[in-house]
């Protein structure tokens, strides 16, 4: 299928009070385990590449080049994204590689010169069609600005939106990234008063310590982009663990990564249904 951009899945999700689930990969297999669970569940997804895997690759290319290539070969829409990229060489390049979008980090930036540098960045990416995500404020940890108590404000978020250009924007509504456990408390009022304001689709960073319940309850206040990290991984290196302790004296590393793809893929497609009804593809 042709390679689809997440402006796109998004616009449509949007559109229509849809969740689009947008997953972080590092590896070909899970890669593979993405795209399959999509596939399985008949729904669009976004692969996306963060800042920390191009670090742990040391390159973008080999492993954004295989994202491209899993998305032009798929069978439903599939999009790949940068994410949480702190460098505007990176995001040239994620560019040059074909990517549809890319997320820009500025958050440890003064607010002035985080619009200005991002505003900087829209410029350059609308220039070659590839649409930008960005965030107000410090994106980390449980120390960031998805911390418990941090919260974004709505006049604030229109006014960023406004002077940047940006085409979605992460907000702070009681998520935390790395969160082990599903215990993150949404403030669902505030979400809705976000698209209220925003012309924009919303994102939802740390999605993985969100309740289920709370997920699908988010996309219906007003939440597009759902953005999951920590809860793919747990389960992908869960059947790896459970694998290798069935089957100790296992040194091909084939027979315990298919187990912990098909888990990943499992689990995808559960989010994919459970973000959006059935005939939801676009």
């Amino acid at each position: 299928m042709p390679l689809t951009t997440a402006n796109e899945i998004l616009r449509v999700g949007r559109e229509r009070g849809h969740g689009c689930a947008s997953c972080n990969v590092v590896t070909l297999e899970q890669i593979s385990g993405v795209v399959t669970g999509a596939e399985r569940a008949d729904r669009p997804v976004i692969l996306q590449i963060s800042h920390n895997a191009v670090r742990y690759h040391g390159a973008l290319a080999p492993l954004g080049r295989a994202a491209l290539a899993a998305a032009t070969q798929a069978t439903v829409p599939v999009a790949v994204h940068l994410d949480h990229a702190e460098s505007a060489e990176l995001i040239h390049e994620a560019v040059q590689l074909g990517f549809g979008s890319v997320m820009y980090d500025g958050s440890t930036l003064e607010h002035a010169e985080n619009v200005r540098r991002t505003a900087e960045v829209v410029a350059e990416c609308h220039s070659s069609g590839v649409a930008v995500e960005a965030e107000l404020g410090e994106v980390g940890g449980k120390d960031g600005v998805h911390a418990p108590g941090a919260r974004t404000d709505p006049s604030e978020a229109r006014e960023f939106v406004r002077a940047t250009g940006v085409d979605a924007l992460a907000v702070a509504v009681g998520s935390s990234h790395a969160m082990l456990t599903q215990d993150a408390e949404l403030d669902f009022d505030l979400i809705a008063q976000l698209r209220a304001e925003l012309d924009v689709p919303l994102v939802l960073h740390g999605s993985s310590g969100v309740p289920d319940a709370d997920l699908a309850r988010a996309v219906d206040s007003g939440m597009t982009k759902i953005n999951m990290a920590t809860r793919l991984n747990g389960s992908f290196t869960a059947a790896v663990r459970e694998y290798l302790a069935a089957n100790p004296t296992t040194v091909d590393t084939r027979k315990y990564l298919a187990p912990a793809r098909s888990a990943l893929a499992s689990d995808v497609a559960e989010l994919l249904r459970m973000f959006a009804p059935e005939g939801a593809r676009s």
